[in-house]
């Protein structure tokens, strides 16, 4: 009986095996049979939790952590930090028992689901941080605002470093935009509304911002990709998390733009441009970038196209289904098909024996 990827992930799980050697064995196994030709598991890797007893942990952590916040922490979240003193520290508790915590669930028992919960509750706590020593520095509320963004993306970070829990990329990713928002609304711009987030023909920044920061999101999403193309280690999880927020941000921005023009020719471009999504979504191998975007465009014709909506859902999701169901064929005859270009090997394989 031999080995197969599925395994060598449960033994990274396990703390066996570190992932740089995980990544070594598959690439000794991939060479020895000739270019990965035999490797399995084309499926896109994804993982909420690995059992009940994870989501028995997760409810015990989020009712101690309600009952931690209402003794404590929700009056300087509520009063956006005027809590001063007294919430910054209950707020360093937080993140220094959370942080315990995650060493024991995280790095320890590897769980999935408890550590996406603790890093939730340690933005919290970073949040709340930063809000109350913005307010102990005397900084106006719009200053407070950035502040307490910025100061939660650095913690994030530091936390993502110790911990490599995939999902806090996704946490990140979202205090880049609130803070490169917050900027700008610091140098003049007025504070945006959602729609303003992404409808290209308004005045303020935000839409441009918004779709720049998502282009930057996939770029980063990709190297990840790239560094992990047998999806076997945290790396890729990271990339798929960031893939989630950047998709939205490109999508929505374009859909909601060409949308509001309301014009058959509009809408004929808005349906090359989701084609053009769908190739790359094939391409790169990310179910989870082409899945979030459309979600938002499902919601944008209910809301924009009225009695035409359904009828637009109705080939959206003949589409998904279609793609669904012949993406490894689709994927290997589109790979097949590009000539070379740089980054090509480094993406997930295509040039496998179908498992049908």
């Amino acid at each position: 009986m031999s080995l197969t990827r599925d395994d060598i992930r449960a033994a990274v799980r396990a703390g066996m095996i570190s992932e740089a050697q995980a990544a070594s064995i598959l690439a000794l196994a991939d060479q020895r049979h000739g270019v990965r030709e035999n490797m399995d598991g084309l499926d896109e890797p994804f993982e909420l939790f690995r059992g009940f007893n994870e989501i028995f942990i997760v409810v015990g952590l989020t009712v101690l952590f309600v009952g931690w916040m209402g003794l404590t922490g929700v009056s300087a979240l509520v009063d956006l930090g005027s809590a001063g003193t007294t919430g910054a520290t209950y707020a360093v508790i937080t993140m220094t028992t959370t942080a315990v915590l995650a060493r024991y669930f995280t790095l320890k028992r590897r769980m999935v689901a408890p550590s996406i919960a603790l890093t939730v509750m340690f933005a919290i706590g970073a949040l709340q941080f930063g809000l109350s020593t913005g307010w102990m520095l005397g900084l106006a509320f719009q200053e407070r605002m950035a502040f307490a963004a910025s100061a939660t993306t650095v913690l994030l970070g530091a936390y993502y470093l110790l911990f490599r829990v995939p999902f806090t990329m996704a946490l990140i990713a979202l205090g880049v935009f609130a803070s490169t928002g917050a900027m700008f609304v610091l140098g003049g711009a007025d504070i945006p509304t959602p729609t303003d987030l992404f409808r290209l023909s308004n005045e303020g920044p935000f839409a441009i911002i918004t779709i720049v920061l998502g282009l930057f999101g996939l770029a980063v999403a990709l190297w990840f990709d790239m560094t992990d193309p047998h999806r076997v280690t945290r790396r890729s999880q990271s990339g798929f998390w960031l893939h989630v927020i950047a998709a939205p941000a490109i999508v929505n921005t374009v859909a909601l733009s060409l949308f509001e023009v309301g014009t058959p020719v509009a809408l004929a471009v808005l349906f090359g441009f989701l084609s053009l999504m769908a190739l790359l979504a094939i391409v790169i191998d990310r179910r989870s970038f082409l899945v979030s975007g459309v979600g938002y465009i499902v919601a944008l014709a209910i809301v924009v196209l009225d009695g035409q909506a359904a009828l637009a859902i109705l080939l959206l999701g003949l589409g998904l289904v279609v793609l669904g169901a012949q993406w490894e064929r689709m994927r290997r005859a589109i790979m097949t098909s590009l000539p070379d270009f740089a980054g090509k090997t480094r993406l997930p394989p295509w040039d496998l024996v179908s498992r049908e």
